[in-house]
């Protein structure tokens, strides 16, 4: 279930933000390599995109999510069974539910003035920053992704006095 890939509280946070009209990012994933990032941006558009054979609703369908690497590959604008969205001038437009990452592009999105809008969209909305595969990040790595959620949490909106990460919950 979506659940697995994002956890429990980050799709409620984003459900429940979505019925109450919150729009921009509600969750970030960040893989340690794109492979794990595209293995999970495909089971989570399977999830967002399955249409249920047994008369039931997909709880999931509406939800958006997006795959921001440095990998070329197809354009995609809408959360399709083909993938995620891919589209940057989509991401950038209208921030996406969810937005799977590597560390490395983190840090170009929070330095080009072409995705501040994202961070604009999302500075009400943006509660969950999930670090799969954690165990991954050591020594200098380590060291560069902590600083680099630190200035994620030093984002305007986001930052909170004594709160390095601001009033995003890492998980």
């Amino acid at each position: 279930a979506l659940q697995v890939l994002a956890g429990a509280a980050e799709v409620d946070h984003v459900l429940r933000a979505r019925r109450t009209g919150h729009s921009g990012m509600k969750a970030l994933i960040l893989y340690p390599m794109n492979a794990h990032a595209n293995d999970k941006a495909a089971r989570l558009a399977s999830l967002i995109s399955a249409k249920p054979t047994d008369g039931t609703v997909n709880p999931y369908a509406g939800v958006s999510a997006a795959l921001y690497t440095g990998e070329g590959g197809p354009k995609r604008t809408t959360v399709s069974p083909a993938g995620l969205i891919t589209a940057r001038e989509v991401i950038r437009s209208s921030a996406p539910d969810i937005l799977l990452t590597n560390y490395k592009m983190l840090d170009h999105l929070l330095l080009r003035a072409d995705d501040a809008a994202i961070w604009e969209q999302s500075a009400d909305s943006l509660q969950y920053v999930v670090l799969d595969e954690f165990h991954t990040y050591d020594g200098a790595q380590g060291t560069d992704v902590a600083m680099l959620l630190r200035r994620l949490g030093a984002t305007p909106k986001l930052a909170e006095p004594g709160r390095p990460l601001g009033r995003i919950t890492p998980v």
